[in-house]
């Protein structure tokens, strides 16, 4: 078998809170790129302006990506990174690393956890997530949603951006978004966490999979799939909303209906390629990532109380 044996002994609240913070740091930098060409699809079509040579016109997900290089160089796949990777460690770390332990105080602790208690961790973790990763969110955006042939840049690096909209847009413009965001993460979380602890468990129940590799990889491929179908919509708004301009949208859900009456429904389903090759790799090297650390820092763990 590859990888770490699972340990007698499972993983802490501590181990899986940093597990899960730096397995999501691994997974956005094999994953930024498909990242910043799906936030550049959701926003084509929200500024109705004549195609001139100065504005990018993007096609599909390697097309997006293609042009990005082109016009912009390599170094655009990856703007916004620093605020990216800031997100990963205090978002994911709440969201994925607190799950265990909060659909545990849902069930009291019992080991066998039913489907209600599973969402509602999801949840509740989801939204913890938000409230604290918000700002990092809002400075990923936009990054992301910046081209350079757009003229001047609307922020020179990520200390900037923060202190920048912190000024022109007040402390709440860092929480901007906030409501569709825990909509999303709620979804996100619903779909992802739960969706992969679904299928584990039944993979593990009737002996299809042992636990290792292969198990997580199957679990969290399907993971990826349900979460994109989910959230698609939700994850449109909240990246529309949260790269307008002040007074753009009075709110998320003005932002949906402008939406729908100027582009039509499938506008919510913009980026899907991309979205889902972003998510269902994420989920894959994320998860994968998340089970070895656990196993691995728990094992590090009894070497150091156990030396000899």
């Amino acid at each position: 078998m590859v990888g770490f044996k699972p340990t007698d002994v499972p993983p802490t609240a501590t181990v899986k809170f940093v597990g899960a913070g730096t397995a999501a740091c691994i997974a956005d930098l094999i994953t930024f790129p498909l990242d910043t060409a799906k936030v550049r699809l959701q926003i084509q079509g929200e500024k109705k302006q004549a195609v001139t040579t100065r504005t990018a016109q993007y096609k599909g997900v390697f097309g997006t990506m293609a042009t990005m290089v082109k016009n912009e160089g390599p170094k655009s796949l990856y703007n916004g990174l620093v605020a990216g990777l800031q997100r990963q460690m205090s978002f994911a770390s709440v969201r994925i690393g607190l799950y265990d332990s909060v659909k545990q105080f849902y069930t009291k602790g019992s080991e066998h956890a039913g489907i209600g208690s599973r969402l509602l961790a999801g949840c509740t973790t989801g939204a913890m997530a938000v409230a604290v990763a918000q700002p990092t969110d809002v400075v990923k955006v936009r990054f992301q949603a910046q081209a350079r042939m757009e003229g001047s840049k609307r922020y020179q690096g990520t200390l900037d951006a923060y202190k920048t909209i912190a000024r022109e847009e007040g402390i709440r413009g860092l929480w901007k978004g906030t409501s569709p965001n825990i909509t999303r993460n709620a979804l996100v979380n619903c779909a992802e966490l739960v969706t992969y602890d679904l299928i584990k468990d039944m993979i593990l129940r009737y002996n299809l999979m042992t636990d290792n590799l292969p198990c997580h990889f199957t679990s969290a491929f399907g993971a990826g799939f349900c979460t994109t179908v989910i959230a698609s919509p939700v994850d449109v708004v909240k990246t529309r909303y949260m790269n307008s301009a002040p007074g753009q949208y009075g709110s998320a859900v003005k932002c949906a209906l402008t939406m729908l009456q100027k582009e039509g429904p499938l506008a919510f389903y913009k980026g899907f390629t991309p979205s889902f090759l972003r998510l269902g790799s994420w989920n894959v090297v994320m998860f994968v990532t998340y089970e070895q650390l656990k196993r691995a820092l728990m094992a590090a763990r009894g070497s150091w109380e156990s030396p000899f």
